[in-house]
């Protein structure tokens, strides 16, 4: 069932498909898929090729443009847009703390999701690309996960695919969470520095704010809890290209004074609870580390044992001596499923999910080294969320895929620099660049 509808230069469908839950079983159990089309006003009775998008995560639905917006305006020069909301995101049988439940218990969530990985996700695309093409391949266009995704689908099916186009997404094929994350600290310090070389005042901010947390129980309105370490996390701005100055915004006027002393203000703890709530996105907390698991062994809260390997991350310790606050980012701990009202209730099937030890491999090195589908990707040198060391390995490894390394962006590029950096690709992939 679909319906169409309008916005500026932009006529929209929304589609809905019903895949297996499990593709290894496609008589069993079955979940609901929602994507929105989109094509050009001008061109909406024409035969285009179709393009992709698959969204940065986990966890997160497919961008809702107004009109033509960012990059989607250079898209639909050329093709009919296919915006997925993955399984368990946006209108797509979402997962929360109110739906998962229907499962059962910690046990029944946690394997059902299992399938809420790349693989699942490609095989989606791969069962609703005949009803969308007519059995044509398509371009892809990967963000962040999305790109993850992608290198998946020139793993599993690239037979679906006649072109894709990576951002800020190449993953590396075979490193364990642990190794993820042993590369991820010394990013995060480095954009730390950067920021406070561009806003020095903030560094005695953020520890004056650091201190206030360690000695008082702060629980933002909704029920978060503000811990130290939940303060820290809002480092994960760092890695947006306005991410600086949101933080350094957002630190200024922390504080207003009050009969009982100084407190934080109303107006910084609403702010900090809409940045921390993993409300609307919570498969990014409860599958995040699972994106890495390809073998027997488990993730086991990476994030949180590697971090021990980087004692200068330790705020207490910080304060205590004269030492800056480091924030951190990307990263997904125990504490977070406490200090989240929307995550606490899972906090079992996060536990579950952390010590699995029968991941399967998400990449196939033999098929990506024979790979015969144009390919290019954006690489961000000193890219916060995705190691640029890795995804430069990986590209190696892919036969044919042609890189653009680019310091001019962050993980946001191909946002803040569309149309520029999709045109980019398209050429590369193209092989006109």
């Amino acid at each position: 069932m679909t319906s169409s509808y309008r916005q500026p230069g932009v006529v929209l469908t929304d589609r809905r498909f019903t895949v297996p839950l499990d593709h290894a079983r496609p008589d069993g159990e079955t979940i609901e898929l929602y994507a929105r089309e989109a094509v050009a006003s001008d061109r909406a009775g024409q035969d285009l090729p179709w393009l992709l998008y698959l969204q940065g995560g986990p966890g997160f639905g497919a961008n809702r443009f107004v009109g033509r917006q960012a990059w989607l305006d250079r898209a639909l020069k050329d093709y009919r847009v296919l915006l997925l909301d993955q399984r368990g995101t946006g209108s797509s049988t979402p997962a929360n703390r109110q739906t998962l439940p229907l499962r059962g218990g910690p046990a029944e969530q946690a394997a059902y999701l299992t399938h809420f990985r790349a693989d699942s996700i490609v095989r989606d695309c791969e069962a609703v690309r005949p009803l969308v093409t007519g059995g044509a391949p398509w371009t892809v266009l990967g963000q962040s996960f999305g790109g993850f995704c992608a290198v998946s689908y020139l793993s599993l099916a690239p037979e679906g695919l006649s072109t894709a186009v990576i951002t800020g997404g190449l993953p590396s094929l075979d490193a364990h969470a642990d190794d993820v994350y042993r590369a991820a600290y010394p990013r995060m310090e480095r954009k730390v520095a950067a920021h406070y070389a561009r806003y020095p005042q903030d560094v005695e901010r953020a520890r004056r704010i650091a201190d206030h947390l360690l000695t008082h129980d702060v629980v933002l309105p909704g029920g978060h809890c503000l811990t130290v370490e939940a303060f820290q996390s809002l480092g994960l701005m760092l890695g947006m290209s306005d991410g600086s100055h949101r933080l350094h915004f957002l630190l200024e006027d922390a504080f207003v004074r009050t009969p009982g002393g100084p407190e934080l203000s109303d107006a910084f703890q609403e702010q900090v609870r809409g940045l921390l709530s993993y409300a609307a996105h919570p498969l990014y907390a409860l599958v995040h580390e699972s994106i890495y698991g390809q073998d027997a062994r488990p993730t086991a809260w990476a994030a949180e044992r590697v971090r021990a390997e980087f004692p200068q991350f330790d705020a207490a310790k910080a304060v205590a001596g004269d030492a800056p606050v480091l924030f951190t980012g990307e990263t997904v701990h125990p504490w977070t499923f406490d200090t989240d009202p929307a995550l606490r209730p899972l906090r079992e099937t996060a536990e579950l999910l952390a010590a699995r030890t029968d991941w399967q491999p998400l990449y196939d090195p033999a098929r990506l080294a024979a790979n015969e589908v144009p390919v290019a990707a954006a690489v961000y040198h000193d890219d916060m969320y995705v190691d640029a060391g890795h995804s430069l390995r990986t590209a190696r490894a892919v036969r044919g895929l042609r890189t653009w390394v680019t310091d001019e962006y962050e993980h946001d590029g191909l946002r803040t620099g569309a149309p520029r950096v999709l045109d980019r690709l398209l050429a590369l992939a193209r092989d006109e660049a």
